[in-house]
């Protein structure tokens, strides 16, 4: 097959003096082309098939996936709107409008996730010791972020009793709430600080240090409330609010005989203080700064009582008048234990798991006198 010469009618070409010589340029063209068809077409289909071919198989995996994910967006849609005669995927009671029952299931789930917020402590287990942690505890603006920050730690620990004792005249809304939104097992006790022992300016007087009385108010809590040879197996921990806690720290203390300890972080000056333990497991002395000769040259962290040891030694107190600064671990430890008798927890303590960390107090110079924010909102 040859090609014809093809007269296009243009009318650009139509006043041209060359028109003529162009019509017959092209004829001469298509006539010189025509041995080549049979080697043209091909190459020129064969390419047009390729693409055709690249465009369908990138097109069609999005054109799948754009329908899938159309269908199961409006699914719940189709199964709220599908008429009675159709086949839908849940059954609807008997009488029962197909779209409220689907609009309740979504409130339920609604529900559940609200629900979920509040978490609740480990069941209570018949085989596993009491700890009973002991936390002072006084009205300041970060005291309920700080209680809130132990509760949330305490929540984890299985078989634990929070007795948490007010330096107040009577117990607090705040903390009154805060226990019981809790869901923990608790006692809300409280006995206010005499004020001639309180804070004098920017002093404290040193002969009652912050939270003895409180501390002592729990020791006669716990010795009216369990009867002296009780069997009931349970531990003692002096907890503040101001430390930061590793749940390891209360699996450790759980399997206290007499008096356990371990070390603290950021006391003294130090990075840590820890009782200083021989090679024998026995710990011999203390590796601290400040007067390491003390009886029990400890943090009030440091340590943990049996119960049991605690309900027969009554007269065990920690001393309210007569005591140095840094000597109120001593004056109840002594009354109970030996340096021999302690037990060394925490990989015969070398091992961290309680902080004495504090929270920095906040700078409210902006509040002014009156107070530029509302009182009545709980901080």
């Amino acid at each position: 097959m040859a090609y014809q010469p093809l007269k296009v009618p243009d009318p650009a070409l139509d006043d041209c003096p060359f028109a003529d010589s162009h019509q017959a340029g092209l004829g001469k063209l298509a006539s010189a082309m025509g041995n080549e068809e049979l080697w043209v077409q091909p190459a020129l289909e064969m390419p047009k098939r390729r693409d055709v071919l690249a465009i369908v198989l990138i097109v069609l995996p999005w054109t799948l996936l754009i329908t899938v994910w159309h269908q199961s967006s409006l699914a719940p849609l189709l199964a709220v709107h599908k008429d009675e005669g159709g086949d839908p995927r849940r059954e609807a009671p008997p009488g029962a409008d197909p779209r409220e029952y689907c609009m309740s299931d979504r409130d339920i789930v609604e529900v559940v996730r609200t629900e979920y917020v509040y978490t609740r402590p480990p069941p209570w287990s018949d085989t596993l010791p009491t700890i009973h942690v002991v936390t002072p505890t006084y009205s300041r603006p970060v005291q309920k972020a700080e209680l809130t920050r132990m509760a949330n730690t305490l929540l984890h620990v299985p078989n634990l009793h929070w007795l948490v004792v007010e330096d107040a005249p009577r117990r607090t809304p705040l903390t009154a709430r805060l226990l019981r939104d809790t869901g923990l097992n608790y006692t809300h006790l409280h006995v206010e600080t005499p004020r001639n022992y309180k804070l004098r300016g920017d002093a404290r007087d040193p002969r009652i240090p912050r939270g003895t009385m409180q501390r002592n108010l729990a020791l006669r809590w716990l010795r009216e409330t369990f009867p002296r040879n009780s069997t009931q197996p349970g531990v003692v921990y002096f907890a503040d609010d101001d430390n930061t806690y590793s749940l390891e720290l209360f699996e450790e203390m759980r399997s206290t005989r007499r008096v356990s300890v371990w070390p603290v972080a950021f006391v003294g000056g130090l990075r840590y203080e820890a009782p200083r333990v021989n090679g024998a497991g026995k710990v011999v002395g203390w590796k601290t700064v400040f007067d390491p000769h003390r009886p029990f040259a400890i943090d009030m962290a440091g340590f943990a009582v049996n119960l049991r040891l605690i309900l027969q030694r009554s007269q065990a107190y920690f001393k309210l008048r007569g005591v140095k600064g840094g000597y109120q671990e001593s004056s109840l430890l002594r009354e109970l234990v030996t340096l021999n008798d302690l037990e060394p927890k925490a990989a015969n303590c070398t091992k961290i798991l309680v902080w004495h960390t504090r929270t920095e107090k906040p700078v409210l110079v902006n509040e002014g006198k009156k107070g530029f924010t509302d009182p009545s909102v709980e901080i």
